[in-house]
């Protein structure tokens, strides 16, 4: 090769390094650009990231703010629900308490206005009844509607006994204290016998609650005639049913009362008997008018008793049979009258002979009668 051919080559090489110097120079450049680029856009994602994470921080902290308010407001509205169910619950017991007071209210009405309906028929009842004088001795006690009453007591007495009641009580404790007593009855034949205290048991209380009989009706306002007449014409008249009445199930006197009960066997007919007051009944071959009111049943709700020894009156036992009734007790009368025997003024005596059934009846506690 020639010198020319050479520097020819040589020319050529070098152009090539030129360009290929441009060329990297102009890369360079361009990552220069690039690379500032990418710097300015690592800054702004910096920032953005810088942004990003002060508005996390931001979010966390209005989380947490939030999340601590709904826990405030959770907990405050659980205790506000915890508050209402106790309200509830305090409101129903409150409301069952109500219900229960309204309904013993109820029923403290329904008795009293029962109460009050008794009241009212046991008060008409008893305007209705027919009159009759009352005397009541004696002191109030506790309660407003009590009073002493004078008592009747039966006294069954057995065979061969005597009641003697002296008008003296110190005579009574002296044949008591005897005892036993000798008592002559002629031709040196005699008798003992012994002297014993009477009790008597006595009401101390009594309670009674009465109530309307529905088959019971009184008849009062009756005329003087014979009583098995005036019972027949009273039973005849009021089971008929155009008289108001029905079939007649007893008709009875109550002696105490001169009043006349008839009970009938169907409850409804006495409730129309006193729904008139008169009813005119034929009795002494004419017309006459009786009353007819409710009969009142009564019960006993309270009984109190108490043990009384008779302060004038002595029970003489162990009387045989060995002569005439009559004639023994005059006997016996007679001894006892005596004061040298310990006896005295004699004011009631009663002799019971063996095989004989006899009841005396004491009016107050020495007042002594007999009652075959």
């Amino acid at each position: 090769m020639s010198s020319d051919e050479e520097f020819t080559v040589v020319s050529e090489d070098k152009k090539t390094s030129e360009e290929s110097l441009e060329q990297i120079t102009t890369a360079i450049s361009n990552f220069k650009k690039k690379h500032e680029q990418l710097i300015e856009e690592q800054r702004e994602l910096a920032a953005s990231r810088d942004d990003q994470r002060d508005m996390t921080q931001k979010f966390k902290q209005r989380s947490s703010k939030m999340l601590q308010d709904l826990e405030a407001d959770r907990r405050s509205h659980d205790e506000q629900i915890r508050i209402e169910k106790a309200n509830v619950i305090s409101m129903k017991e409150k409301e069952a308490e109500l219900l229960e007071e309204i309904q013993r209210a109820e029923e403290a009405l329904r008795s009293e206005e029962a109460n009050n309906a008794h009241l009212q028929k046991q008060a008409n009842v008893f305007t209705g009844v027919p009159e009759r004088p009352v005397v009541l001795k004696g002191t109030p006690g506790d309660a407003a509607d009590a009073f002493e009453m004078k008592p009747r007591v039966v006294y069954p007495m057995a065979g061969g006994t005597v009641l003697v009641t002296f008008e003296e009580e110190v005579v009574a404790n002296k044949i008591l204290d005897i005892q036993k007593h000798r008592v002559p009855l002629g031709s040196d034949c005699f008798i003992i016998i012994e002297a014993r205290p009477v009790q008597l048991m006595l009401p101390r209380l009594v309670e009674i609650d009465t109530e309307v009989s529905p088959q019971h009706v009184l008849i009062s306002n009756l005329p003087e005639m014979d009583m098995e007449k005036l019972l027949s014409k009273l039973e005849i008249h009021f089971s008929k049913s155009r008289h108001r009445g029905g079939e007649v199930d007893r008709c009875e006197l109550l002696p105490d009362s001169q009043t006349v009960v008839i009970g009938f066997l169907e409850k409804h007919i006495a409730m129309c008997l006193t729904e008139r007051a008169l009813h005119e009944v034929d009795l002494l071959e004419k017309g006459h008018k009786v009353r007819v009111t409710p009969f009142l049943n009564g019960k006993i709700t309270n009984l109190k008793t108490k043990m009384t020894v008779c302060p004038r009156t002595v029970l003489l036992t162990g009387i045989p049979d060995v002569m005439e009734p009559e004639t023994l007790q005059d006997l016996l009368e007679i001894h006892f009258q005596k004061s040298s025997n310990g006896g005295g003024e004699v004011e009631a005596f009663l002799y019971n002979p063996l095989g004989q059934e006899t009841v005396a009846v004491f009016e107050g506690v020495d007042s002594v009668s007999e009652e075959q």
